[in-house]
């Protein structure tokens, strides 16, 4: 298995291919979390028991035993670009630390959910949090968050706070979209790469934009300030998803935290797959019929390591792989070109170039 990530090669990650003055990507991530973790903190604890424990858990505050912890919360990607967009409306990144909490709680909601739909055990290298608590308590957990998420942004009782709840609202709707999209096609035998741009763009991208917006918003920009920051974050969110989908087959369990070949176990219609099945070739007539008889298999979790090694294999010399590598090259350009419409500190373009570079050089 090669771990690495085809998307990010001979790239630095504190410079990128946007040029721009040199980031500390890893402050501004950082500088995202210790901002937003008190009042995120501070929300969860209005749960009712058990539920703040398991979201406590979930956030990696303490261990199944309930002991305090300091676990892998995540890359905090989207606090850091809700303080961002505070500060490329003019405003200190504080502003944004409503939005950033918000964002957060939704996509922390997701995670739960989704980790039970797909039947993962594994998140941020620990047990998750179905396999902890048992499935009622991370549904009931993600239903609060997502309540939790309004109810952060609505208490500030401005007019700047209702714009931002309804980009919330609708960029939640997406994501669940996106979410019911991905679960039916799993159960397809053939789905188009514009159908699986369109789920990926509901399911990553949309809350990816309204991270970087939600900020902007709250500091009283105006919409086609907020609508271009959002088109950056669609895009970069476009882009993120095409590497998850590479490491989601070929990542480095130790980086990713998940099983090997962890996409294909879930038999996910996934970028690398998608591009593969509609290559065509030997490769690509291979695959389909592997695939076609995967789905019919009463024996498909018991398959070998080599089994999925096999596929993966397919998919890459169909060149599924070198397809979503460069594709998120592509989203990543259009997400930056996005920038030029926004008039803003030129600091804050280059930190939010900076943070979009990392998205295509993690490998995790």
């Amino acid at each position: 298995m090669n771990p690495g990530n085809p998307a990010v090669e001979n790239t630095d990650a504190s410079t990128g291919p946007a040029g721009g003055e040199k980031a500390d990507t890893l402050a501004l991530l950082e500088r995202g979390r210790t901002l937003s973790t008190p009042a995120l903190r501070s929300a969860v604890d209005r749960l009712a028991a058990p539920m703040d424990t398991v979201a406590a858990y979930h956030f990696g505050w303490i261990d199944a035993q309930g002991n305090p912890a300091d676990g892998d919360g995540g890359k905090a990607v989207r606090p850091a670009l809700a303080l961002l967009s505070a500060e490329a409306a003019g405003a200190a990144a504080e502003v944004g630390i409503p939005g950033a909490v918000a964002v957060e709680l939704v996509h922390n909601f997701s995670l739960l959910h989704d980790d039970l739909m797909d039947g993962d055990e594994q998140r941020r290298h620990r047990d998750t949090v179905w396999k902890v608590h048992g499935p009622a308590l991370a549904i009931l957990v993600g239903d609060a968050l997502f309540a939790l998420a309004n109810e952060v942004l609505l208490e500030l009782g401005t007019v700047e706070a209702g714009r931002a709840a309804m980009r919330l609202t609708t960029a939640s709707r997406k994501l669940i979209d996106g979410q019911a999209q991905d679960i039916s096609y799993e159960h397809r035998e053939s789905v188009s790469v514009a159908e699986c741009l369109e789920m990926e763009g509901n399911k990553t991208g949309a809350l990816l934009a309204c991270a970087v917006s939600i900020g902007a918003v709250l500091g009283g920009a105006d919409d086609r300030t907020a609508d271009k920051l959002e088109e950056y974050g669609y895009h970069l969110g476009l882009a993120f998803q095409a590497v998850d989908d590479l490491l989601g087959i070929w990542g480095d369990p130790e980086s990713t935290g998940k099983q090997t070949w962890s996409d294909l176990r879930q038999r996910k219609k996934s970028l690398p797959v998608v591009a593969a099945l509609a290559a065509g070739g030997p490769a690509c007539e291979e695959l389909a019929e592997l695939l076609a008889a995967d789905a019919k298999s009463n024996d498909f979790e018991n398959f070998s390591e080599e089994e999925f090694a096999a596929r993966a294999a397919l998919i890459e010399a169909a060149g599924g792989r070198q397809w979503t590598a460069d594709e998120a090259r592509r989203q990543h350009a259009v997400a930056i070109k996005a920038l030029d419409d926004v008039d803003m500190d030129r600091r804050v373009r280059d930190q939010l170039v900076a943070l979009a570079d990392f998205v295509v050089v993690r490998k995790r």
